[in-house]
């Protein structure tokens, strides 16, 4: 695979055209994928008779179908990357992904359990082809040591929560109001406008995602068939050990659609001004929150390495853990109140999406830059399709949890959950320099990279 960027790309506010191009991209396909996450287990639990009759599954049966289903849909990211290296390319695997995902959805809208089923499964292959080639493209226009790459990673992160964002308010109010398949077509319409996006825009991706196969450049295939050195084994050392966080803290964000997302509809009092708020607006939450969020946080980090304060990729993952799990304490407070009262108040709802956002923003966008950092050029695609599958086995344990919950009890579960992750944050904190020094400084080229060229990234910065 290869990734040129040594040729002169035009910029809009200070970051590369293509950028742009693949935000709107990645927006709408996220826009298809949480429209559809954010109806989907309220589908399955709904009663099988009323206007709006969903499958009538029980609270664990659904929870359980959507950890396979979330697991799958990231796992299949490893042979996604794998097609991408080694016979398609990122671009053209993100197309094939996109024309997957466009059918998948629009066979939801379909009322027949096959079309059910079909839907799923072309859904988990559409995501697998296109999740890990698009954000490997997004570090491929930036040059090595760019300090500019983390805050691209946050824009192209922005453009994932401004579709995530609209199709909660949008797609869940269509499902569960006017109708459930109304909903997932509506989030099929939604990846057709961005395949044509995609479509549109590829003369600024020229130089981006292309397959290595159909390079002319002998030197570099013969660098790409050589093994693997102490400096990039010892990366990748260190990225596999950094999925450890990923697994643990999707395992209890990803509560959102489910355990969370059921709590909403039973628990929690929704009444705001006389009006019933739907259950699937609170995923909108989230992604709310990033949109205003997203750039201060990036914004935080990239002053606090100008100033030469602890900001590597590996400590603000750590960071975000700590605060992501944090975040739970208020559902456990929201359990407290409703074993009280017999209802919970939806301010904790927001205080503790709040706090998983900004733990998100810490550790979601900086692994995607630091995948692209520290994986060997040969393997990008595939290292970035595991960083994903960590993300799927993460999305199964938070199925697992939910199902646990019907005989443990939610307080046990949030509290376990929040406890849990602030544990495992410290313990990896307290040996975070000795792993980072088996990135053998790839960070701290991006300093000097500043420095080089302080007038272009002091412009990037502003």
């Amino acid at each position: 695979m290869t990734n040129s960027t040594s040729m002169k790309q035009k910029e809009l506010f200070g970051h590369p055209v293509g950028l742009y191009v693949l935000f709107f991209t990645e927006m709408w396909e996220r826009f298809s994928y949480y429209g559809m996450r954010a109806i989907l287990v309220l589908y399955l639990v709904a009663e099988t008779k009323g206007e709006n009759a969903g499958l009538g599954w029980s609270n664990g049966d659904a929870l359980a179908l959507y950890g396979w289903y979330t697991m799958m849909v990231y796992v299949m990211s490893i042979p996604g990357g794998i097609i991408a290296d080694k016979l398609l390319g990122q671009k053209k695997s993100v197309l094939v992904g996109g024309v997957l995902l466009l059918f998948g959805h629009s066979i939801l809208a379909v009322e027949q359990m096959w079309a059910f089923y079909t839907g799923l499964v072309l859904i988990v292959c559409g995501v697998g082809m296109l999740k890990p080639n698009i954000s490997t493209m997004v570090g491929g226009l930036y040059k090595k040591g760019d300090i500019r790459r983390d805050k691209g990673f946050t824009i192209f992160y922005i453009g994932i929560n401004v579709g995530a964002f609209l199709s909660s308010l949008v797609v869940g109010y269509v499902g569960e109001v006017f109708g459930w398949h109304y909903g997932f077509g509506l989030a099929g319409i939604g990846m057709g406008l961005g395949i044509l996006q995609y479509l549109l825009g590829q003369k600024y991706l020229v130089h981006v995602g292309n397959f290595l196969g159909a390079s002319k450049n002998e030197e570099e295939k013969l660098a790409m068939k050589q093994p693997l050195n102490k400096v990039e084994k010892d990366r990748v050392v260190v990225l596999l050990i950094s999925f450890l966080l990923v697994i643990v803290f999707w395992g209890a964000f990803e509560q959102a659609g489910g355990l969370m997302n059921i709590y909403t509809m039973e628990k929690t009092n929704r009444m705001l001004l006389g009006w019933q708020v739907p259950a699937s607006w609170f995923q909108s939450l989230n992604a709310m929150f990033i949109i205003f969020l997203g750039t201060s946080v990036a914004g935080y980090w990239a002053n606090r390495k100008l100033k030469g304060k602890v900001s590597t990729s590996l400590f603000k993952m750590i960071v975000g853990l700590i605060i992501m799990g944090s975040g739970f304490f208020f559902m456990t407070a929201a359990t407290a109140q409703y074993e009280a009262t017999g209802t919970s108040a939806m301010y904790w709802l927001v205080l503790a999406y709040l706090l998983h956002t900004i733990g998100e923003l810490c550790l979601s966008p900086v692994a995607l830059s630091f995948i692209t950092k520290l994986a060997p050029v040969k393997y990008a695609s595939i290292m970035m399709g595991v960083y994903f599958a960590m993300t799927g086995f993460g999305s199964k344990l938070a199925g697992l949890l939910g199902e646990w919950s019907e005989s443990q009890g939610e307080y046990t579960i949030f509290t376990g959950i929040a406890i849990f992750c602030v544990t495992l944050g410290a313990l990896v904190l307290i040996v975070r320099q000795k792993l980072e020094v088996l990135t053998h400084g790839v960070e701290d080229e991006e300093v000097e990279m500043h420095y080089d060229e302080t007038e272009t990234y002091e412009l990037a910065e502003n």
